[in-house]
């Protein structure tokens, strides 16, 4: 299973390819996509991206993770967190959204096994 292309994206608002729904932050994966709603982990600008909110993908096989940061960069990524990923033996990139993007699709288009998180506000 491939990784999606991500689409579009602008200010609160992300489109995955083959993806009839609109996102405005999200994850992804191969073979698959969804809305990254916060409220499930207590997620917030800071402390920030947390092992809970990437563990669903993690659990699908990648072997690179892709975190955006926002169009600002103000979610945090804590270094415990990152600790975790690499931990899993996931090679792990963080980025502002934009390049974020920019580096996944790279990635998924090569037909690595790459997911996301994606903030795509602040």
């Amino acid at each position: 299973m491939s990784s999606p292309e991500i689409a579009s994206l602008s200010w609160g608002h992300m489109k995955v390819k083959g993806c009839s729904t609109g996102y405005k932050d999200c994850k992804v994966w191969p073979g698959g996509s969804r809305a990254w709603d916060w409220r499930e982990t207590g997620t917030d600008h800071s402390p920030g991206v947390q092992p809970a909110d990437l563990e669903e993908i993690l659990k699908k096989g990648v072997e690179t993770l892709v975190i955006g940061r926002g169009m600002s960069e103000a979610l945090q990524v804590p270094s415990s967190t990152l600790d975790y990923v690499r931990q899993k033996g996931v090679d792990v990139k963080v980025f502002q959204t934009e390049k974020a993007v920019k580096e996944y699709n790279n990635l998924a288009g090569q037909g690595a096994k790459v997911g996301g998180v994606f903030h795509s506000t602040c």
